[in-house]
Formats: structure tokens, sequence, C-alpha cells
């Protein structure tokens, strides 16, 4: 009679993921990919935020996919499956300066590397001001005193 460990290594329990190891490590994998299947998930949503006005209209539209960040008033795409691509279309239709972009899942994550250091310009000043706006506040804050 089989040992009961033996049972549960044997059968499987629907929960096994669906590339085997040597495709799971394989280096031209993201972990992004979706695989189980057509080209619906295979693009992201991307919100290029130095376009971005901060209209709110997709936010309004497409709810679990988009947000205003409130420190910069712009929107981002928070989660990639948050509403049908239908309504995920709609809002990026809606944009009026149109910048909601489907990208490719493998550009997804590099644009979001570049997007970590990127500044966003103070609405109404040039792009130089507002790159030199946070040394102008630290030369105007008074000297700490430190003991």
């Amino acid at each position: 009679m089989p040992d009961a460990s033996d049972l549960s290594t044997s059968l499987p329990s629907g929960l096994e993921p669906e590339l085997g190891g040597h495709l799971r490590d394989a280096p031209n994998r993201s972990g992004l990919e979706p695989e189980l299947g057509g080209a619906v998930r295979q693009q992201g949503v991307y919100v290029d935020e130095r376009t971005c006005i901060g209209c709110t209209h997709c936010a309004h539209v497409a709810r679990n996919t988009f947000y205003i960040e409130p420190d910069h008033g712009r929107a981002r795409a928070i989660r990639q499956d948050g509403d049908p691509d239908d309504l995920v279309q709609e809002a990026i239709d809606t944009c009026p300066v149109d910048c909601i972009h489907w990208v490719d899942y493998t550009e997804l994550r590099q644009l979001e590397a570049v997007r970590k250091y990127q500044v966003i310009p103070v609405a109404g000043f040039p792009v130089d001001k507002a790159m030199s706006m946070p040394r102008r506040r630290r030369r105007r804050q008074p000297p700490s005193l430190e003991g």
C-alpha cells in the first residue's frame, strides 16, 4: 500500500504552475506574461505622467485601473487587470492629451524603471523651473541648529 506522502506528491492538485521549471527560469521570461492566453493580456497600460494634465477622465471611466496620484495630480495605472479591456480602451479614448498607451509587457517594466527617476513639472512652470524648485526651497530654509 502506498504511503500518504507518496500520493500527495504524485497526484496533481490543480495548483501547479502552468510552465515547467525550465521555462519559468528562462532568461527571456519576465514573469509578467499571461500564460492563459490571447492578445488580451499581452499588453499593459502605461500612463505618460509628464504628458498627463490630470483631467481625471480615465480614473472616472476605469476606476480599478487608474487613479490620480495625490502628490502631482497625474493619472497612474495601478492595476493591469482591474477593468475589462473595452473599459480601459474607453478610458484611453477619453484622454484629451493621449497620454495613455497600450505597451508590450516586456516594455512596461523598462518604462516603469525610467519613470522612477523622472521629474514631474509643477503645473504652470517650465520643466527647468520645476527642477530647480527643490534647490530653492533648501536655500530658503533656515539652517537647522544641531546641538
